[in-house]
């Protein structure tokens, strides 16, 4: 079933809490919050498509250490002092700003 995404309207209009609720395509839209009564409306967002460019794939395909040393990349992760430490690759241990 899919998940619809609604969002509380004020009386001035502005957008309020938004929350998810699992309906059938063939249940009515909520008019109405199911805990508090508000008044709500359903929100359209985009689809989460996991294709060839989407974050999900690339942190896959590039995202771990040793993949990223096998294909000649150095990565640096930034320290809590602003300086930059080597975690994987070739090159300096740390970088200073």
């Amino acid at each position: 079933m899919p998940r619809y995404v609604y969002e509380v309207v004020s009386e001035s209009g502005e957008p309020g809490e938004r929350f998810e609720v699992v309906q059938a395509m063939t249940d009515p839209p909520l008019t109405t919050h199911p805990t508090t009564g508000q008044t709500v409306r359903r929100v359209f967002t985009p689809p989460w498509i996991a294709g060839k460019y989407s974050p999900m794939t690339a942190e896959r395909s590039v995202g771990d250490d040793k993949k990223l040393e096998r294909l000649g990349f150095t990565k640096y992760v930034k320290s809590s002092d602003g300086t930059y430490e080597k975690t994987v690759g070739k090159g300096p241990d740390l970088l200073r700003k």
